[in-house]
């Protein structure tokens, strides 16, 4: 390998200056030019931000994976730019434990059933985990390491080699200045003088090339802070979305274990019994998000009304009525219904629709 030494011993010569110039700073031996207040205030900024960026976005991965070991797997792929071997939730997990032991005792069993049942409610907990996981890591993890990764590293290289070119200005600074008074005592030529004052020309003009440069960069951080604002927002609506999905379920699966209850004969518990397994309709169909309004704060319906559907509602059985976000349907009640149930109508089509799903019009 070819070096070029006098390069090297040249970069060598400029870092030592440099250096002993930083340090003759700090001890106050010698004068540090100032920067401009409103670059100073943009450095503050940037460096805050990329202070508490580190902070959430770390915190957030703990949040979103608690354990130590997979975080660290996910990193080693990411760094290896590989994709990570898709895994099952935890829920998922257990809801498939449920199912085999089910298998196992009997699914015609009350305990089998109820396995069965409880089972597959944890899988989609499980499968609703797992889209909340991915839906942040893209629209919230993903932009914040991008920024760390890429624009922090770019304004992290340009505010070194500002401060590179404020050593070298105020080393020249100090040259010229050595210069003069060595001129005064008749130790110097002038022609030493105008080299100081030429180098201190070309550095102040380096030093202030690299100051506009430096600045532009900084004042993009009000850009980053617009696009976390949204991404900050997208996570919040994930993780709504996410909850309220848990929600339903959750309520769904204990609706289930009751008409499972209901069903069978008083003298038989019925938190152990659940005579007939989950539908296949029902096992198989799509998951629905779920509802942020709640039965309770819903008014009572009294004869006929309106209702605008909040969400998309896939019926599980035939007694049940489809529904689409924003559609406008007709409900009523009926003597002896569960309260979180209506009777929906749509043309000619009627079916129960849960009310959580809906918004009774007045």
């Amino acid at each position: 390998m070819d070096f070029n030494v006098k390069k090297l011993a040249c970069d060598a010569g400029v870092f030592f200056t440099r250096a002993v110039q930083f340090t003759e700073e700090k001890l106050g031996q010698a004068e540090k030019t100032e920067l401009d207040p409103h670059l100073e205030n943009l450095i503050t900024r940037a460096d805050g931000t990329r202070n508490w960026t580190e902070k959430i976005l770390r915190q957030t991965e703990v949040l979103l994976q608690p354990n130590p070991s997979a975080r660290i797997e996910e990193f080693i792929y990411d760094k290896l730019d590989k994709k990570l071997p898709s895994k099952v939730t935890n829920a998922e997990l257990l809801g498939q434990y449920m199912l085999e032991a089910a298998n196992e005792f009997g699914p015609e069993t009350p305990y089998g059933s109820t396995l069965i049942t409880v089972g597959e409610y944890q899988k989609r907990l499980g499968g609703a985990e797992r889209e909340f996981l991915h839906t942040s890591a893209a629209t919230f993890l993903t932009p914040l390491r991008n920024f760390l990764e890429g624009d922090w590293r770019t304004i992290a290289k340009e505010k070194r080699l500002l401060e590179n070119r404020r050593l070298d200005l105020d080393i020249c600074k100090a040259r010229l200045k050595k210069a003069k008074q060595a001129e005064a005592k008749a130790a110097l030529l002038s022609e030493e003088v105008d080299k100081a004052e030429l180098e201190l020309r070309v550095a102040q003009t380096e030093f202030d090339r690299q100051a506009e440069v430096t600045r532009l960069l900084l004042e993009g951080i009000s850009s980053t802070h617009l696009n976390h604002l949204r991404c900050l927002h997208d996570f919040a609506e994930a993780q709504a979305t996410y909850y309220a999905q848990c929600h339903h379920y959750v309520q769904d699966l204990q609706r289930e274990l009751n008409r499972c209850a209901n069903a069978v004969a008083p003298t038989v518990p019925s938190a152990a019994v659940c005579p007939n397994p989950v539908s296949s309709a029902f096992l198989s169909g799509p998951s629905s998000p779920g509802a942020t309004v709640t039965a309770q704060t819903q008014p009572p319906v009294t004869g006929t009304r309106k209702a605008k559907v909040l969400y998309d509602y896939d019926a599980h059985d035939a007694s049940e009525l489809s529904l689409l976000a924003d559609e406008l349907i007709t409900v009523h009640t009926v003597p002896g219904m569960d309260p979180d149930w209506l009777i929906g109508a749509r043309g000619n089509e009627k079916g129960k629709v849960p009310v959580t799903y809906l918004e009774l019009l007045s």
